[in-house]
């Protein structure tokens, strides 16, 4: 690498904690909480969670939860229950669905400034916050609801408050982790002790602080644990024990396997091992697992690079450095204090990464699996950043080039062009078409990955699609010719701060356009306007049938659920489907006390214009079965992308 002209510049102060966080909060606006009112909710997992919390408020049942009137007990509590807690605050609406993991958000935001400002200083506060708030994956996966978000909240509240407690010596600190990780089991399962202890045992040995176990309360930490934990856990398995006699892995109708087999061995131990029933996901390939990572992270994963480098130019001193000043007996000065409160964070968070990143490469995942990875990657890489610039006498960095920072601008500034040349190539391929507000008439179907991956709809874009995208594609293609080139000028100039400042605004712009971008594909993502329709022109007597899965239009039966007073929908499906047919409600609806909302082919067509008005919801898959079965028989009330919904008989 060569060596950088050093530019003399005048040192740049930090700025103010008033300052930090009314920047923060700035951004939060604008990123989060401005785009908790549009889209509306999507169909499968969004409005399906959704619909949980609506059953909660209707029935008061917080134990045994329910989607479409059928047991949903393969999810742990936690998520459903703030949502539900939201609705009754503001209403049963996408802002209220969505808030908790904006909120979650926010809270990360300020631990990773808290924990970065201790480790570092104000300047590593700062840009701990700033990557949290402007990278991509935690914006795009708190676009619907996952509880990855809240869950990377929680383990870094055990994580800071199991190493400051030793640190500290504040033995009653260490409470907040035995209850952040009993409310992380409540949010995510057994994945969050894993993840924990996974992280937390390793550093204890090689740290030395193994020797202190009595200070982290074990006895009464667990018992802690347990009296937030375990009360749900045994009070949903007392309530859906055992029916029939299953046999294997796959139950049948009146033969099922109670929750605690379910939820223990086939949602968590099978699930690991690509054993679980029904196959319903998928295992992103090697490559790209690792890969995405460098998008999940950008921009700052241009970091990454600087943050290795420190790693391996100082690996001889790694041990060393973390057992150094670990006698209780030895009485440290402030500065040593402060040095070694940062080697324990760069090891407790490094360890906690690496274990939950080849956890994840053995196990099955999906893209956001490793959400709780990403703010502790964001402190390091705040760490490096801040040191590097201020030109610290730090023994593990004093070393590294301001180079790598550059260079870091400069690649940025080259992915500027190219992007800002890619969005320009589609706006000017779609520029004699009109604009068109259904963006799914213009979308490939290629169904990657079946649709099982969070990012499938991403690989449908097409050419003409930019009609439908031409000002969130302008937005970003300014943005990103504009921001990354003026940091690097920056950063060539000395002015570190205001460099690193503008790759946070340049992604905030980004994320705004990916947002207005986002919310044009909602014809695609949702089926809100069919519910509109059906509420303006339908009874409360009508019926709603879905010619396929229960989370095809689930959004459908969200906003409709009050009107038809909670009447789940029909589906067009076997009950208890022995080839993984309606996997979301599968295992609740081998339970013989389930409503049996399932209906075959020839009940649909016997029922079909008898009685009250029907209304049936087709996508593109299952549209050619409806026209078959109902020939002559449906009325085409409207079409959204590749959507159809049909009454079975003339409106008025």
């Amino acid at each position: 690498m060569s060596t950088p002209q050093h530019t003399q510049s005048r040192p740049q102060s930090n700025p103010s904690t008033f300052t930090t966080w009314l920047i923060f909060l700035a951004l939060f606006a604008m990123v989060y909480f401005a785009s908790l009112f549009t889209p509306p909710l999507m169909d499968d997992v969004d409005a399906s969670h959704a619909q949980t919390a609506q059953h909660i408020i209707d029935s008061g049942n917080w134990i045994t939860t329910q989607t479409n009137g059928i047991r949903y007990i393969e999810k742990p509590p936690l998520p459903f229950w703030l949502v539900t807690i939201s609705f009754k605050l503001f209403g049963e609406n996408a802002f209220a669905t969505h808030l908790p993991n904006a909120l979650a958000i926010l809270g990360l935001t300020w631990l990773a400034w808290l924990w970065a400002r201790r480790a570092w200083d104000a300047r590593a506060g700062l840009y701990a916050g700033l990557a949290v708030l402007t990278s991509i994956g935690p914006f795009l996966f708190t676009r619907f609801i996952i509880p990855e978000s809240i869950l990377s909240l929680l383990l870094l509240i055990a994580l800071y408050a199991l190493l400051t407690s030793l640190e500290d010596n504040q033995p009653a600190r260490v409470y907040f982790a035995w209850a952040a990780l009993a409310l992380a089991l409540l949010i995510k399962g057994l994945i969050a002790p894993v993840f924990f202890f996974g992280g937390a045992i390793p550093y204890l040995w090689l740290s030395g602080q193994a020797r202190r176990w009595r200070e982290l309360k074990p006895l009464s930490g667990s018992i802690l644990f347990l009296a937030i934990a375990a009360p749900w856990h045994i009070l949903v398995g007392l309530a859906n024990g055992p029916e029939g006699h299953p046999v294997g892995n796959h139950p049948t109708l009146g033969n099922v396997h109670g929750w605690w087999y379910f939820y223990f061995i086939n949602e968590h131990v099978d699930r690991f091992f690509g054993k679980r029933y029904p196959h319903d996901y998928n295992k992103l390939p090697a490559a790209a697992y690792w890969l995405l990572h460098l998008i999940w992270l950008f921009p700052w994963s241009l970091f990454l690079p600087a943050l290795f480098a420190v790693a391996w130019r100082t690996r001889r001193t790694w041990l060393p450095q973390l057992r150094q000043d670990s006698a209780p007996t030895i009485t440290l000065t402030s500065e040593a204090l402060n040095r070694r409160f940062r080697t324990r964070t760069i090891w407790l968070l490094s360890i906690f990464s690496v274990f939950s990143l080849l956890f994840f490469s053995l196990s099955t995942n999906q893209e956001y699996y490793t959400f709780p990875v990403w703010p502790p990657l964001f402190i390091l890489i705040a760490g490096v950043i801040a040191t590097i610039e201020e030109r610290r006498s730090d023994q593990a960095i004093s070393q590294i080039s301001t180079a790598w920072l550059t260079n870091a601008q400069a690649v940025f500034a080259i992915i500027g062009i190219l992007v800002a040349a890619a969005l320009g190539w589609g706006l000017w391929d779609s520029r004699a078409l009109p604009f068109v507000p259904d963006i799914g008439t213009l979308l490939a179907h290629r169904a990657v990955g079946n649709y099982t991956l969070s990012m499938s709809h991403f690989f449908d874009l097409t050419g003409p699609s930019f009609a439908a995208l031409r000002l969130p594609a302008s937005l970003a293609a300014i943005a990103f010719l504009i921001g990354p080139s003026i940091g690097w000028l920056l950063r060539r100039r000395g002015k570190n701060l205001a460099s690193t400042i503008s790759i946070a605004l340049t992604s905030a712009i980004f994320l705004i356009a990916a947002h207005i971008a986002f919310a044009r594909f909602s014809p695609m993502l949702s089926s809100e306007r069919m519910a509109e329709t059906i509420l303006h022109r339908g009874s409360p007597s009508d019926t709603f049938i879905i010619m396929g899965e229960q989370s095809d239009a689930s959004s459908v039966i969200f906003y409709t659920h009050n009107f038809f007073h909670g009447k789940p929908a029909l589906l067009i499906l076997p009950r208890c489907g022995q080839h993984g047919e309606g996997s979301t409600l599968l295992w609740g609806s081998c339970y013989t006390d389930s409503p049996n909302i399932f209906l075959s082919d020839q009940q649909l067509s016997k029922t079909w214009g008898t009685g009250n008005r029907k209304w049936l919801f087709a996508q593109d898959p299952n549209q050619l079965k409806a026209e078959r079965l109902l020939n002559g028989r449906l009325y085409l009330v409207q079409t959204v992308a590749d959507k159809d919904l049909w009454t079975d008989r003339p409106l008025p």
